[in-house]
């Protein structure tokens, strides 16, 4: 197992978030850097470089990531869309006549389509300059309009931080899952180091079991998922009886034959993936 060097303290959260998720998929399906360049279209300098946080992995380079690792692709390409834009919005103001390169996927079209969007219609600025006297002399702005243009510049910082609020709410939804009231939460990030295993505490609560790592029951967990809902899962695996081996907040191989013989016990379709239906029969 390769030892990683620290990411960078400047790197955003976002852009680490989904670094993080690469080197662990990296280093649970055994590959060198040199294999994982063989079995890619991209070189070995080019993987040291976006998994120690020195250049964006691109979109395409996290899809063959997926690929040989035979993990779940639209969950990282969400994070790497989200890696991207807070990646562009970090980097430096391009000097005088350098092109500015345009966020790839939904990103960059929200950003073409602000940019494009057409003007409003005419309203209090409108009343404003047609206020003004032909001589260009400034003249005082009756109270009605003064009212308006108060009214819009409050209603605009209102927008901008319920904007920024659901942005971050949003962040930390896909980063981890929140603690429900009177479960043990789960710690603000996921880590996991070679040969380290998690420990289950599980409890019914509420007529449900909960292991104190999360109370998701909705999360899709494929192979190569990560993080705390794979815990818990884990957790309430070996309570229903389905040894998912160690509980490393990894799902391999053994975690997903684990989750088929609970489902296969419980009548549902022996796909392997954790879903709603096997959260409930999880949770039982």
């Amino acid at each position: 197992m390769s030892r990683w060097k620290g990411l960078p303290a400047s790197l955003d959260h976002r852009v680490r978030h989904l670094v993080v998720h690469l080197r662990r998929l990296k280093d649970h399906s055994g590959l060198s850097l040199t294999a994982l360049a063989a079995r890619t279209s991209y070189s070995k300098s080019s993987w040291e470089r976006y998994l120690n946080g020195k250049k964006l992995p691109p979109r395409a380079a996290v899809e063959a990531l997926a690929r040989v690792c035979d993990a779940d692709a639209p969950r990282l390409l969400a994070l790497q869309e989200i890696a991207a834009q807070a990646w562009h919005a970090t980097r430096p103001a391009p000097a005088a006549g350098q092109r500015v390169p345009r966020p790839a996927g939904r990103a960059g079209r929200a950003a073409r389509d602000e940019t494009a969007a057409p003007a409003g219609p005419a309203g209090p600025a409108a009343a404003v300059a047609d206020a003004a006297p032909p001589s260009g002399r400034l003249m005082p702005l009756p109270p009605l309009v003064l009212g308006a243009l108060a009214a819009l510049v409050m209603a605009g910082a209102a927008l901008l931080v319920v904007r920024l609020w659901q942005d971050a709410t949003g962040l930390k939804r896909a980063a981890v899952a929140a603690p429900a009231a009177g479960v043990p939460g789960a710690a603000p990030t996921f880590t996991h180091r070679p040969g380290e295993a998690f420990g289950c505490s599980v409890r019914r609560r509420a007529g449900a079991l909960y292991a104190g790592h999360s109370r998701t029951d909705t999360a899709v967990l494929g192979s190569g998922a990560t993080g705390w809902d794979v815990v818990e899962a884990q957790c309430l695996l070996h309570r229903r009886g389905c040894d998912p081996g160690v509980v490393d907040g990894i799902v391999g191989g053994r975690t997903r034959r684990a989750v088929q013989r609970l489902q296969a016990r419980s009548g549902l379709p022996t796909d392997g993936i954790v879903g709603p239906d096997t959260w409930k029969a999880l949770r039982r």
